[in-house]
């Protein structure tokens, strides 16, 4: 349930989301239908859910069965209007996490577009490509809407809501008071519930027992669906990340024997580092550590200052996420130290129990 808080104080945009709800829910505004599957992925909630490493999940699980297309709007892109994403982009031209998508899977259609509806025909204009095989730029049999929860103007085929497990939806607010950008009442339109960052895989000698973890998962199971009145016909799933072996951010300069070495610092953009963070501890003595804003864009001043930052740990491996990897890129100006040091740890969402 929204807060008293949001209900008060922020009457007036409580009020606006409602009655905009209340219009789509009565068809009074109509939302748009396709003739291919569309999945929405998406949240009621600022940053924090894991909205790409799910979209890629979803890719993983259906290339093959689909020829797939991926629509975003693109964020903080310099680009305006409809744009197929190609692997030499850059993210001022797509956005980091369309970009980062497009380089992990280039078979895969990314496009970005901030009118979803004009993305979507624009897709299913392509020419037609070769039934189930997967090629860029070709149209779509299914698509996935990364980041769109909130865009009604589409009516998804399937709607896929994420939450995460440290920051609840019940227990929130509105923005400013909470980190909510929607009313977390609309669990009911999600068709599946992903309860994401989930502390509920049970690892021996490390490596996931999944009868012990199915049983950690019906408890949490029945908590959450309570706290969050799911009802019968709604999915419910818990997902835990992967972090894979760390790769460098540049390529020719980057020095692998760093990534052996005891100590550690690391600096990110994203909107919450903890598991990141939490990842590091368990193989690296941190050192010290920059936080930046979300999907911060590096400015001169930036780059200075993890320069400097970072020569005062001159034998300490330097870590970033995947996601600020792609906007590190295009700092010219990182020095020769931090680029042989800088390295990214990509990720890799999965469904606990296996499915």
């Amino acid at each position: 349930m929204l807060g008293i808080l949001s209900k008060t104080l922020l009457f007036p945009y409580w009020l606006v989301l409602k009655t905009r709800h209340f219009l789509y829910d009565r068809n009074i505004i109509k939302g748009r239908e396709f003739p291919v599957p569309v999945v929405c992925v998406g949240n009621v909630t600022v940053g924090g859910t894991g909205k790409t490493p799910h979209t890629e999940m979803l890719i993983r699980m259906l290339q093959g069965k689909y020829n797939i297309a991926v629509l975003s709007r693109g964020y903080k892109r310099k680009t305006k209007g409809f744009r197929i994403a190609s692997v030499t982009d850059t993210y001022r031209e797509v956005g980091d996490e369309p970009l980062q998508i497009k380089q992990k899977f280039p078979d895969v259609t990314v496009a970005v577009c901030s009118n979803r509806v004009e993305g979507i025909e624009k897709l299913l204009a392509l020419p037609q490509g070769e039934k189930g095989i997967q090629k860029d730029s070709v149209r779509p049999e299914l698509i996935i809407l990364d980041d769109a929860f909130q865009h009604r103007k589409v009516r998804p085929s399937h709607s896929i809501l994420l939450v995460n497990w440290s920051r609840p939806i019940h227990n929130d607010n509105l923005l400013p008071i909470g980190r909510l950008r929607d009313l977390p009442e609309q669990v009911k339109r999600a068709d599946t519930v992903i309860v994401t960052k989930s502390p509920v895989a049970v690892e021996i000698d490390g490596i996931i027992d999944q009868e012990k973890t199915r049983e950690a998962v019906a408890v949490e199971e029945a908590r959450w669906r309570k706290a969050m009145h799911l009802r019968n016909d709604q999915n419910l799933l818990f997902s835990i990340i992967n972090y894979c072996a760390p790769l460098p951010v540049f390529d020719s300069e980057g020095d692998t024997r760093y990534v052996y070495s005891g100590k550690a610092i690391y600096f990110t953009g994203i909107a919450n580092d903890t598991e990141f963070r939490n990842n590091l501890v368990r193989k690296y003595r941190i050192l010290d550590s920059l936080k930046f804003a979300d999907h911060k864009n590096f400015s001169k001043f930036d780059i200075a200052r993890i320069n400097g930052w970072a020569a005062k740990n001159p034998t300490a491996v330097i870590f970033t996420t995947e996601k600020d990897s792609k906007r590190l890129k295009q700092c010219h100006s990182l020095s020769d130290s931090v680029k042989k040091r800088l390295f990214y740890v990509p990720i890799e969402t999965v469904i606990v129990p296996n499915l």
